[in-house]
């Protein structure tokens, strides 16, 4: 009950509305008090007109007014005069006095909440106006304990027509709430766990009924959601049969196109002045059509093999990446150099993380063969009290602005004309498995600077 909406919603009502009628309470019990102090008055001035038509009364019918009244004795103030109407011997002495004419409503809910809280049976002198202006005023004298009981009674007869009230009110709520707001609900999540369990059925996709505006804006959202995520699916799916099949068709080009490539190589040996002439064009876009074939069937891999972290010596790795990138520059002006501090450990894949080093100072040095001036490529590395860092710096050309839009994104951020952009992309997959981050750091005519960021910790 209590983890419900409705159930909730039952008894804070109800505790509300207790609330709401215990502030009520109070000023309710301070003017019954008054009216019974009133009633006292005005009966004890009724028992004094007896004695205003007839002077000589006897004991017994005195005595019987007085009981009526419900009072000890009658003062009635005329004429400037103060004459006792009415009297009988008082049990005890009087306690306290209380003046109704010029009563403040503080002081009255005070005094009721002083005689409901004192039990002891008190005399009290009691003064009030007469009615129909039958003189200055009236007095009398009176004792506490049927007043107390009269406010008791009075006080428990209001909270049980509060509680009665309070539970009413909080089951037709109760009602309300349920038909208004918690079936809604229902219907919603229900819907909800439908669609879950069959995303790509559009039979699960909710339709709007709700009159309550908030309730209806929240269905409109579903469904919105369920809908854009039902093409979502559906795009993915097609993509993915897509990718399956560009891997097979990269994998037989490629076989097609490496066969090609070596009749390209007798081809160059060909002393035809037009065959040597574009037997360099035609290798080059062979090689490059290789490439792209290779690149394709290594990004539409499932995904890619988590990184078996040990710590290595990076400036091994770093020599082995720029000796290989050596044998490449050919007769091209471009020095290799490498700034690694020769005690450096680090912890990560060594495959990958020559992959990923190599694929940057690869860019690094195509970028500044196509410039067709000479430039400088450097790989260094430091570490702080939380990373590893590796840096990459070229002297050459900079990135295009277009390229630095999607840098990694894949078939987006080709740097070189007829790249496909898959090796930033693969690059930066890999640094993100080890828990780093690859960045570019600054880009311009003076060069381009990446940054590798390695983690120390172990991610806990």
């Amino acid at each position: 009950m209590m983890n419900s909406l409705s159930g909730r919603f039952l008894i804070l009502t109800t505790i509300f509305v207790m609330l709401a009628e215990i502030l009520i309470f109070v000023p309710s019990i301070a003017r019954f008090r008054e009216e019974y102090l009133q009633n006292r008055l005005e009966r004890a001035q009724i028992a004094s007109l007896a004695l205003l038509a007839d002077d000589m009364l006897d004991s017994a019918l005195e005595q019987e007014l007085l009981e009526n009244a419900g009072v000890f004795n009658v003062v009635l103030r005329r004429d400037e005069i103060r004459q006792l109407m009415l009297s009988s011997p008082m049990p005890r002495p009087i306690n306290a006095t209380y003046d109704l004419r010029n009563g403040s409503a503080p002081v009255l809910i005070r005094d009721a909440m002083m005689r409901l809280i004192e039990p002891e049976n008190e005399v009290i002198r009691v003064i009030g106006a007469p009615v129909r202006e039958a003189g200055l005023l009236i007095e009398v004298t009176m004792e506490t304990a049927p007043l107390r009981a009269a406010m008791i009674d009075y006080g428990v007869r209001i909270l049980v027509l509060s509680a009665v009230i309070s539970i009413v009110t909080a089951l037709l709520l109760f009602v309300a709430v349920r038909a208004i707001l918690v079936k809604p609900i229902r219907s919603v999540v229900g819907h909800m766990q439908r669609y879950a369990a069959a995303p790509e059925d559009v039979r699960g996709i909710i339709t709007p009924s709700s009159t309550v505006t908030e309730l209806r804006e929240a269905e409109e959202a579903l469904r919105s959601l369920q809908t854009d995520l039902i093409h979502a699916l559906r795009q993915k799916d097609r993509l993915a049969q897509l990718g399956s099949a560009v891997s097979k068709i990269s994998h037989d080009l490629r076989n097609i196109l490496t066969s090609a490539q070596l009749f390209t190589d007798r081809i160059e040996t060909s002393e035809d002045p037009l065959v040597a002439r574009m037997a360099p064009k035609l290798v080059n876009s062979i090689t490059r059509a290789v490439h792209l074939c290779e690149s394709t069937l290594a990004f539409g891999k499932a995904e890619e093999p988590s990184p078996t972290l040990t710590m290595m010596t990076l400036d091994e790795l770093v020599d082995d990446v720029l000796d290989s990138e050596r044998l490449a520059v050919g007769d091209h002006d471009v020095s290799l150099s490498e700034n690694i501090p020769p005690l450096l450990m680090l912890r990560a894949d060594p495959e990958q993380l020559f992959r990923v080093v190599s694929n940057l100072v690869r860019n690094a040095r195509q970028a500044i063969v196509a410039s067709g001036q000479p430039g400088e490529i450097c790989v260094s590395a430091y570490e702080d009290d939380d990373n590893w860092w590796i840096e990459v710096a070229d002297t050459g050309p900079g990135l295009p602005p277009k390229a630095q839009e999607h840098l990694f994104a894949p078939f987006q951020g080709g740097v070189s004309k007829g790249g496909t952009g898959l090796g930033l992309a693969i690059a930066s997959e890999l640094i993100r498995g080890h828990g780093g981050a690859l960045e570019l750091d600054r880009t311009g005519p003076k060069g381009t600077v990446f940054s590798i960021r390695l983690p120390k910790g172990d991610g806990i």
